[in-house]
């Protein structure tokens, strides 16, 4: 990924935090020279190695179970928009301005570990579906499903663990750009409804 300085994402909590936010990744893997790429959620344990632990699963029916690759990347995407140079207050002073897109992204390196375990599986899918519940008015969980029920689908899925070894952080905004820029952008993107964080974030006015 190309990575000029001042766009560099360089403390590892913010990594963390943009990954636990926006868990929806894509996994790319390489196998005998073939690219595949699988968009799933992965889990996020930080506690666990130098850089965390990725976790998640896919069907058995995904011919990544039978490719096994060892190595693979997580690529996270934060926000992300568009960015029209009628915002800028230099389009009305002398005009030299191009559009461009400001986004947050993550990409995790790391070694993948297929897991058929029972009571891991069961264990994940409870800690997923925790996860992605806990905002509603009466959270769903596995526990509310017939057992057996539950059972027969983790059976026909396949965990998966990426040991993180290197993460790599690009936090595109107007971070290098003047305040007044940085402030018009932010206006901009508050008037297409983007909620005020993230605004400043596309903005640069404000880290995540």
């Amino acid at each position: 990924m190309y990575l000029p300085r001042h766009f560099q994402m360089e403390n590892a909590r913010t990594k963390h935090a943009l990954m636990d936010r926006y868990p929806f990744a894509t996994l790319v893997t390489v196998t005998d020279g073939v690219i595949d790429a699988n968009p799933l959620p992965l889990l996020l344990n930080p506690h666990r190695g130098h850089h965390g632990v990725l976790e998640g699963h896919i069907a058995r029916a995904n011919p990544l179970v039978r490719q096994s690759p060892e190595r693979a990347m997580a690529l996270f995407h934060g926000p992300d928009s568009y960015i029209t140079p009628n915002w800028y207050p230099a389009r009305r002073a002398h005009g030299r301005v191009v559009p461009t897109w400001h986004y947050l992204s993550v990409q995790a390196h790391g070694t993948l570990r297929l897991i058929e375990d029972p009571d891991w599986l069961r264990t994940h899918v409870a800690e997923l579906t925790a996860r992605f519940e806990r905002e509603q008015t009466t959270p769903w969980s596995i526990e509310d499903a017939p057992r057996d029920y539950i059972d027969g689908l983790c059976r026909a899925i396949a965990g998966i663990e990426l040991r993180i070894e290197r993460l790599v952080g690009k936090h595109k905004a107007a971070q290098h750009k003047d305040a007044a820029t940085q402030r018009a952008v932010l206006d901009g993107l508050m008037a297409e409804g983007w909620r005020e964080e993230e605004a400043g974030w596309l903005s640069g006015l404000s880290r995540p």
